[in-house]
């Protein structure tokens, strides 16, 4: 898959919620993922291991208010995208928050990702 389409299908999985999915199929196997510095998961590689963070994320959440994922950006090898939540977490109550989703494309698989959002 070219870039935009691996764009293309990340941003419908994720407007339809279908985040494991969109990792399943859209990841290369020795994925790097980053957080803001400072953060439990600063630093996750590989598949398996970014699929238990977002299993982690999804079971810290009680209730999802409202989620948004803008259109994505693409510039030859990379994309971008803006995701909003609007979320009750089980131990931190509710909160918005917005983040900037940037993500490398290698060989028509995910290779790396890095958000960028304010933390506390």
């Amino acid at each position: 898959m070219t870039t935009q389409e691996v764009a293309d299908k990340l941003v419908q999985l994720c407007r339809e919620g279908k985040n494991d999915q969109a990792i399943e199929e859209l990841y290369a196997e020795n994925v790097i993922s980053k957080e803001p510095k400072g953060s439990d998961m600063e630093l996750t590689e590989g598949k398996e291991a970014v699929k238990n963070k977002t299993l982690k994320w999804e079971e810290s959440v009680e209730e999802i208010h409202s989620a948004s994922c803008s259109d994505p950006i693409v510039v030859d090898s990379h994309f971008a995208i803006v995701m909003n939540i609007d979320a009750t977490y089980k131990a931190h109550g509710r909160m918005a928050m917005s983040e900037i989703c940037v993500y490398e494309v290698k060989d028509g698989k995910i290779a790396s990702d890095e958000f960028f959002y304010r933390m506390g």
